[in-house]
């Protein structure tokens, strides 16, 4: 039975590969864990710039080793006799679906295709204070897609009101566009425990779902 060691390592986010080692999603450390002990996945892990791959059984017996030698470069939960590390990718032995073609379009994406930045002011600021504009209103035949959303403060969009940037004398930073992959992975990649994501996300068709 495992339990979190620290509250926060069941909520850890891991790589998911298909059996061609293609990345097809990211799921939660609980999930992971689910499919690994029933034998649907195994661990992809990187040691010393080599990858290698553990069945759950073997990747428990490895932990011990990392936990003793290597306990900073984990996230642990516990067992009732041993440490185990949350894996940071795992292979599915059983699915050979592709990749979705194209990239969600939904609010979270869109923050993060925008990096939480009023794209009228280049201010950043939280989500909940942040608002999705449209750049050229509905009222004007505006419509709710890639090129025509973005993220914009409350003062920003007040003051854009229901125009377009030209009519209220302001000025887009970056033109919005359809992302070529899932803009979110970018906020993985900058976290160190995610840096082995890498190899498996530099295509652009590699578009990876969020849990």
């Amino acid at each position: 039975m495992i339990s979190g060691h620290y509250s926060s390592a069941l909520d850890c986010n891991v790589l998911v590969l298909n059996k061609h080692y293609m990345a097809v999603r990211i799921i939660g450390a609980r999930r992971a864990f689910s499919l690994l002990s029933r034998e649907l996945a195994e661990v992809v892990s990187c040691e010393e710039g080599i990858y290698a791959n553990y069945n759950f059984q073997n990747w428990c017996e490895v932990s011990r080793f990392k936990h003793q030698f290597q306990p900073d470069e984990h996230d642990w939960v516990s067992t009732v006799n041993f440490y185990v590390a949350v894996p940071k990718i795992i292979r599915l032995l059983f699915y050979d679906r592709l990749p979705r073609s194209q990239v969600k379009f939904n609010r979270r994406n869109i923050y993060a295709r925008d990096s939480n930045k009023c794209q009228y002011c280049g201010k950043e600021f939280a989500t909940n204070e942040l608002s999705l504009d449209h750049v050229v209103p509905r009222s004007q035949g505006g419509q709710s897609s890639w090129d025509n959303i973005v993220c914009a403060c409350t003062a920003c969009n007040i003051k854009k009101g229901g125009r377009t940037p030209q009519q209220s004398g302001m000025k887009l930073i970056t033109k919005p566009v359809r992302p070529n992959r899932n803009p979110a992975i970018h906020v993985h990649l900058t976290q160190t425990r995610y840096r082995t994501w890498k190899q498996f996300l530099d295509n652009a068709y590699w578009s990876v779902e969020l849990k």
